[in-house]
C-alpha cells in the first residue's frame, strides 16, 4: 500500500552505459516508480520535446508500459559522449518549461568540484555509482517538492484568473455606478430647468 502513491511519478533515465541504464531501470521500478530510459542527452531533450524537429532522427526511447508522459525527475550520468550530464541539466534549467522538474546527476567519479558545479547549476543531488537503492529512496523528496512547486504554480495561475475576474466585476461596478449618478445628475438638472419653472409659475398667474 506503500508504495501505491509513488506509481503517479514518471522518472527519466539517461545514461549511455547500458549496464548501469539497466541497473537504474531495475532500482527504479523496485521503487515502483515509472520509467524512461534512453542512452543520451540528445535523446533526452527529444523525449521532453526541446529538440528541433530536423534534429528529431534518433530511435524511438524506451518507454516502460502505461507510463504518462509528464516527466517528474530526471536521472541521468555525467560522463557520456556529446552531450555530458552537466550539458543536459543547463539545457533543462534554461527552459522555461521544463526548469522546475528535478534534477539528479550519477557519476562513477568522486570529483568535488564536478559535484558542486553539478549543484550550483540546479542539480538537486548527486550519486555515485554504483547507485544502490538507498540512493533511489532518497529521490522521492525530490519528486514530492517538484510537484508541491507546480501544484503552487498552478494556484498562482488559479489566483491570478480570480484576481483578473474580481477586477473585471470592480470596473464593471464602476462604470454601472458611474452611468447611475449622470442618468441621477440629468434627470435634477431637467427637474429643475428655467423653463420648467417658468411654466408652474405662468400656471399660478394665470389662476
Amino acid at each position: 500500500m506503500g508504495m501505491a502513491t509513488e506509481t503517479q511519478f514518471h522518472v527519466l533515465a539517461v545514461d549511455d552505459s547500458i549496464i548501469d541504464r539497466k541497473l537504474i531501470e531495475k532500482l527504479l521500478r523496485t521503487s515502483s516508480y515509472q520509467v524512461t530510459a534512453v542512452d543520451s542527452g540528445s535523446k533526452a531533450l527529444e523525449f521532453l520535446g526541446l529538440l528541433e524537429a530536423e534534429q528529431r532522427n534518433l530511435s524511438p526511447p524506451c518507454v516502460s508500459p502505461g507510463q504518462e508522459m509528464e516527466v517528474n525527475l530526471i536521472i541521468t550520468d555525467y560522463c557520456m559522449p556529446g552531450m555530458t550530464g552537466y550539458d543536459l541539466l543547463r539545457k533543462i534549467k534554461e527552459s522555461t518549461s521544463l526548469k522546475d522538474i528535478p534534477v539528479v546527476i550519477m557519476s562513477s567519479e568522486n570529483i568535488p568540484s564536478r559535484i558542486n558545479r553539478c549543484l550550483e547549476e540546479g542539480a538537486e543531488d548527486f550519486f555515485l555509482k554504483p547507485v544502490q537503492l538507498s540512493d533511489v529512496n532518497k529521490l522521492r523528496p525530490h519528486l514530492m517538492k517538484g510537484k508541491a512547486k507546480g501544484e503552487e504554480e498552478e494556484e498562482e495561475v488559479d489566483d491570478q484568473e480570480v484576481d483578473e475576474q474580481e477586477e473585471q466585476e470592480q470596473e464593471q461596478e464602476q462604470e454601472q455606478e458611474q452611468e447611475f449618478s449622470s442618468n441621477k445628475r440629468k434627470n435634477a438638472e431637467e427637474s429643475f430647468s428655467p423653463d420648467r419653472t417658468r411654466a408652474r409659475f405662468n400656471g399660478l398667474e394665470m389662476v
